[in-house]
């Protein structure tokens, strides 16, 4: 089955692992005599163990989310959740077991869609889950425009467990190329989203944010990285089939 990957060391499974000397105890039917006539020893077969993988799955929310530029685009978290979903679906269909984050164990076999997509409405605020198995993997679905740190400190937090991930940013086109001309009144969303801002001559500042978008991304990219993690970003006007396929390449064993 496609979801079956080798665990680098012996245990059940049909890829050949290593050979090793026959000690008592051993069963003569796992000799390999082939391998035990070219000695005056009796060699034992071994198989690499092969399991299921468990993929987490994490989306974020709140008001930055739930944004959009225009009503012909999808708002952000909606995008975000049609990923998740789409990649849950792969991966269950191909023999994987998945877990999104907030619920209690993880769930295999195509049956397990609706429960994960009726928990998408439970999810916590933050990407911990300190009861993620070790050596799972985990895709962190969000626009991550908060400080790196914060960003940083979750990443690290679960490469601490040795979970091995990946980040997809998902933005709106207007928070990358700044759109708007003119006099603009510029006001975030969420409690905490500070004062409005009166722009005279928004295309005035385009270039510096510009840069600050490229280093903020650039910045996510180097902390991914450090952390053993993959990092990449999808516009929600671009079709989503694109880094669907990614995400599914991203997490195939190697």
């Amino acid at each position: 089955m496609p979801g079956v990957h080798g665990r680098r060391r012996s245990g059940p499974g049909e890829a050949f692992w290593q050979f090793r000397p026959y000690v008592a105890g051993d069963q003569v039917s796992r000799i390999d005599w082939r391998q035990s006539g070219k000695s005056d020893r009796l060699f034992i077969r071994e198989t690499e163990w092969e399991s299921a993988q468990t993929v987490g799955l994490w989306r974020a929310g709140g008001p930055g989310m739930a944004w959009r530029s225009s009503r012909d685009l999808p708002e952000k978290a909606h995008r975000a959740e049609l990923l998740l979903l789409a990649l849950a679906a792969l991966l269950l269909r191909g023999g994987e077991r998945v877990r999104l984050f907030g619920l209690p164990r993880p769930y295999g076999g195509r049956g397990a869609l609706p429960l994960i997509a009726d928990g998408l409405a439970g999810l916590a605020p933050r990407p911990e889950d300190p009861r993620l198995a070790r050596h799972a993997r985990a895709v962190l679905f969000g626009d991550f425009w908060a400080p790196l740190e914060e960003t940083r400190a979750a990443i690290g937090r679960l490469a601490g467990q040795g979970v091995r991930g990946h980040l997809l940013q998902v933005i709106d086109p207007a928070e990358e190329t700044l759109p708007y001309a003119g006099r603009v009144r510029f006001e975030g969303v969420g409690g905490d989203a500070g004062a409005p801002a009166l722009l005279p001559r928004v295309e005035s500042v385009r270039p510096a944010y510009a840069e600050r978008v490229a280093r903020h991304r650039e910045g996510l990219a180097a902390l991914a990285a450090a952390a053993g993690w993959t990092f990449a970003s999808h516009r929600t006007d671009h079709p989503p089939e694109a880094a669907l396929l990614a995400l599914h390449q991203r997490l195939a064993p190697a």
